[in-house]
């Protein structure tokens, strides 16, 4: 297998508010991490689909890359909660 790159399915966006009551910027947490093939000749650009078969286009890219982490999971260790375990599983294999 080729690079993977993680990618971030996001929840419905929020409304932030300050603690002035003012409303701030949307927010938009991540709902679950998945993991997708590098798209041909790049390894940081996913290819269409999830290792789990889930599109890719709406989805954030994450900052966090499994290649410069050796010995990590291939996911950033704050969001171990929402991995997807499909995509887990498919790495693991």
């Amino acid at each position: 297998m080729g690079g993977i790159v993680v990618v971030y399915e996001l929840d419905k966006p929020m409304t932030a508010r300050s603690s002035s009551g003012t409303q701030g910027g949307e927010q938009r947490p991540v709902r679950r991490v998945h993991a997708a093939p590098s798209a041909p000749g790049t390894s940081s650009a996913t290819g269409p689909r999830t290792l789990c078969g889930k599109d890719t286009f709406a989805m954030r890219t994450a900052s966090w890359r499994p290649a410069e982490h050796p010995g990590a999971p291939w996911y950033s260790p704050q969001y171990a909660s929402v991995v997807c375990p499909e995509c887990d599983a498919v790495i693991e294999t």
